[in-house]
Order: C-alpha cells, then sequence, then structure tokens
C-alpha cells in the first residue's frame, strides 16, 4: 500500500471512529517526550553503569584488593586466565579462585607486594 493509501486508510478509521484528527498526533506528543525522560533517567544511568564495570574488570591486576559479590574481600594473587582469578583471604591467607565477573568493585588500587 502507498503512502497516500495508508494516510487515506488512517483518516477514514479515523472519521469512524469519531475521533478528531488531531487526536494521533496529541498522543504522539505526549509519548515522546515520555520515552525521552525514561530514556535518560534509567537506561542512560545503566549504560554508563555497565561500560564502568566492564572497564573495572579489564584493568584488575595482580596486587589489587577487591570485593566481590559475595562480599569476600581479598587481594588478587594471580590471574589464570580471561574468566578466572585467584585471591587470598586473610587471616589465614587462603587462596580461593573465584569468577572474574564476581569482582563487584576494586577495594583499593594497590595492596602490599
Amino acid at each position: 500500500m502507498s503512502e497516500f493509501g495508508r494516510i487515506v486508510a488512517l483518516n477514514i478509521f479515523l472519521l469512524q471512529t469519531g475521533a478528531p484528527a488531531n487526536a494521533l498526533l496529541q498522543q504522539m506528543l505526549l509519548i515522546v517526550p515520555l520515552f525521552a525522560v525514561f530514556y535518560l533517567l534509567i537506561f542512560m544511568p545503566m549504560q554508563r553503569q555497565k561500560k564502568n564495570q566492564k572497564q573495572m574488570l579489564a584493568s584488575l591486576e595482580n596486587g589489587n584488593i577487591v570485593l566481590t559479590s559475595g562480599g569476600i574481600v581479598g587481594t588478587i594473587v594471580a590471574i589464570e586466565s580471561d574468566d578466572t582469578l585467584v585471591i587470598r583471604v586473610k587471616p589465614d591467607n587462603v587462596k580461593i579462585q573465584v569468577a572474574r565477573s564476581s569482582v563487584s568493585s576494586v577495594v583499593s588500587g594497590e595492596g602490599k607486594k
């Protein structure tokens, strides 16, 4: 169906339903700003947070003191592969292997070496 045919069909539909011709335009003028507000207040900060988390995980190195999502605080001893780390947990210096994605934050930039 051509563009002209769609416009004619829309006008016929609006006339049959008894809706004014500018009702669709008024609804669009309400919906578009609503989506813009949702994007600015919800989606944009979520994307920024995901980007920062990804950068933090990529920059992990030996000696960083990290906090895991399970609440374990430890010092990175070794980076075994792209997705696993070995961290040393005090007071008994127990070494545990964790997934890189389980690290929620870096407590301090450099630990004791």
